[in-house]
């Protein structure tokens, strides 16, 4: 599998996801965030990995840094880089206007394999491998 920097996924902001205030309501980001993983493990064949495996994926930390509103119809772009620090699979993420090119916001999500006994489990070799 190939190494990767930066994986970048696109979307728009959609009707329902506003808050009474017109802009997208703060916990929406978390889904963003978590979409964004989702389609770099897609894009990597990494749910082939995990569940093959029979490991789980947890989440143990998140922090969002909220910088700037997006509104109905925005272009977004999720940006997301892992760093590896034994025993978690750290995502940084970032999410861009597409059309301004100003960040939105920033997240980190910290997260750790268990096994099948919900037990932490060192990172496996395929993800040290592409990251």
């Amino acid at each position: 599998m190939e190494k990767i920097q930066i994986h970048k996924v696109n979307s728009t902001v959609r009707g329902y996801e506003l808050d009474s205030y017109g802009h997208v309501n703060n916990s929406v980001y978390l889904n963003y965030f978590e979409h964004g993983r989702w389609e770099l493990f897609r894009d990597l064949d990494l749910t082939r990995v995990i569940s093959k495996s029979n490991l789980l994926i947890v989440v143990t930390e998140v922090h969002i840094r909220y910088m700037r509103e997006a509104k109905l119809f925005d272009e977004i772009e999720i940006q997301t880089r892992i760093v590896l620090k034994e025993p978690y699979l750290i995502f940084r993420q970032k999410l861009v206007n597409r059309k301004t090119g100003m960040a939105l916001a920033r997240g980190e999500t910290k997260t750790i394999f268990i096994d099948d006994q919900r037990k932490p489990v060192d990172i496996p070799p395929e993800f040290r491998a592409i990251f």
